[in-house]
Formats: C-alpha cells, sequence, structure tokens
C-alpha cells in the first residue's frame, strides 16, 4: 500500500532517462509524485496499528483452529480469497528491493493465508459447508472486471494489484454471510473477525492522514474496497453485540438469489446441481443434498 500513487509513469520514466538516471521499478508502475513525503506519512501510527492488528487476526485464526481441532465457525471462502489476494498483491517482491518489515509481513501473509487452508483440508469433516454459501465466483470475476477497466497502468503488476485493492473490500463477506447464520458464538471466531475488520478501520485512518496531508495523494482502488468491507464490519458488530443488522436480511436474500440463479445455470449447463441446494420455506431455511435428504434447519429471524 505504500507504493500506490497517482500520477501518469510515463512521465516520470521519460524525464528520469532523459536526466540519464536509473528507473526505478516503482516509478514504472506508479510515477511521479513526492515520494519522500508519501514514505514519511505512509508510516504512521494508524498504519502501524492496522498491520498490527491484521497480524493479531491471523494468529487468532489460526490458534482457533488449533485449541477446538476445527475450522467450525469459519469460512473457506474468506480464505481462499485472501490467498489469492496475497499471492497476486506481492508479486512486487520479486520487482525491487524492500523493507525487512515489508518483506515480514508479506511473506507471513501468503504463508498462513496457505496454512489456514491445509488446516481446513485436514479438518474437512468439522467444516460447516452448508453456511458457508457465498458464492465467489461472481466477486472473483466482478472484481477482476473491475481492475482491467480502473487500473493505473494496463501491465500485469499493477493489474493485479490493483485486482487484490478490489478484492480485499469483499474478502470478509463470505464470513460476514457465513456469521449472519451461525446461531453459535464462539470467542475466537469473534476476535479474529474484530481484529480483521479493526484492521481495515485503521487503514482507512491511515489513508485519512495520508490525504490531509498530501492533498495529490489518491488511492481510490483501495478506498472502494475499504469503504465496503468497513460497512460489512460495522454492521457485524451491531449483529453481533446487539442483536440488530441493517445488512443481514438483504444479504442474505442476495445470497439466496445469486445461488439460486447458480443452481439453475450448472443444472441447464452441466445437467447436475450443487451438492448444496437450498429452499426457502416459511421463514426457515432447508438444506438439501442432491438425493433431497435435509441437512440443517435454521432460522433467518433477524
Amino acid at each position: 500500500r505504500l507504493c500506490r500513487q497517482v500520477c501518469c509513469p510515463s512521465a516520470r520514466t521519460s524525464r528520469v532517462m532523459s536526466e540519464g538516471g536509473n528507473v526505478d521499478s516503482m516509478d514504472k508502475l506508479h510515477g511521479v509524485t513526492d515520494f519522500s513525503a508519501l514514505t514519511s506519512y505512509s508510516w504512521n501510527v494508524f498504519r502501524y496499528l492496522g498491520d498490527y492488528m491484521h497480524l493479531a487476526g491471523v494468529i487468532v485464526l489460526l490458534l482457533t483452529m488449533a485449541k477446538n481441532q476445527s475450522c467450525a465457525g469459519l469460512s473457506m471462502r474468506t480464505q481462499v480469497i485472501y490467498f489469492l489476494i496475497f499471492v497476486t498483491r506481492y508479486l512486487d517482491l520479486f520487482d525491487h528491493n524492500q523493507t525487512a518489515y515489508l518483506v515480514f509481513f508479506k511473506l507471513t501473509y501468503i504463508a498462513t493465508s496457505a496454512l489456514s487452508l491445509v488446516v481446513f483440508t485436514q479438518m474437512q469433516g468439522t467444516y460447516e459447508r452448508q453456511k458457508d454459501t457465498c458464492n465467489i465466483v461472481i466477486i472473483l470475476a466482478a472484481c477482476f472486471v473491475a481492475a482491467i477497466l480502473l487500473t493505473n497502468e494496463l501491465t500485469v503488476l499493477e493489474t493485479l494489484w490493483t485486482y487484490s485493492e478490489f478484492l480485499e473490500g469483499f474478502a470478509m463477506v463470505p464470513q460476514y454471510i457465513f456469521c449472519y447464520r451461525d446461531t453459535t458464538k464462539d470467542s475466537g471466531v469473534t476476535m479474529y473477525v474484530i481484529f480483521l475488520g479493526g484492521y481495515r478501520v485503521f487503514y482507512a485512518l491511515n489513508w485519512i492522514y495520508k490525504k490531509y496531508k498530501m492533498p495529490q495523494y489518491m488511492d481510490v482502488q483501495s478506498w472502494i474496497g475499504g469503504l465496503v468491507d468497513i460497512a460489512f464490519f460495522l454492521d457485524y458488530l451491531n449483529y453481533r453485540f446487539r442483536g440488530a443488522s441493517i445488512l443481514r436480511s438483504m444479504v442474505l436474500r442476495v445470497d439466496e438469489k445469486i445461488n439460486e440463479i447458480s443452481d439453475k445455470v450448472e443444472l441447464k449447463v452441466l445437467g447436475t446441481q450443487s451438492s448444496s441446494a437450498r429452499v426457502a420455506k416459511d421463514g426457515q431455511e432447508i438444506r438439501r443434498r442432491r438425493g433431497g435428504r435435509s441437512e440443517e434447519t435454521e432460522s433467518l429471524e433477524v
């Protein structure tokens, strides 16, 4: 995030080359700006708090799974999205030298996201698939199209970075949908969600601080994703601690509709239906496998 800039890369590149200097990889990607000022403002207390809350959330996630010997309460689809975010965003590890701080966090996030997926595969029997209903194909496809249309520069690194920024705004959506459907309230899962949501709040404060210090600073892709994530996070807190939610009913209805359409398309194209079809009846959500056997019923009461 430190390296996100706003100006035309070609201008910077041409100027540096005309002066006979070396073209830094970040100049090629992000162009001209007062880089020293942006660097100093980027390393602020909000950014540090956000980084450490993110790291704490990852640690809480792994400790919760180890303590419970279970994936109950957790969305595997959120972990898939986070893994994709990290491997697409941190390709810049191969592009230029970075501080030990950045390298540590980037490698840690890649490794822990991969580890969480391994744990899910090892504990498949405890994975509550019937609650993890968010159709992430829609999220992945929509974010990719947005990245192509809105990237600052149509290069592989820049496009993938932009893709990861949009994707992060929706990374926790499968987990929030899972929590909306889940009646249990595991303290480890709650702390994990709070840390991940809090990290995004502090990064938003970091963006506000940089914008205040440098009015020309612009990072629309990150801001869009951040606003989406924070809106869901605040609604989750309201639902978790007060039992009220503005988004829950709407989000679950949209989720049901998307999966219903997806099931129909799959049935028409492939001649088969997804392994977990949802049938709404009398305010209850009944999950049926292909054979029609009811697997779980849970209330949709807000």
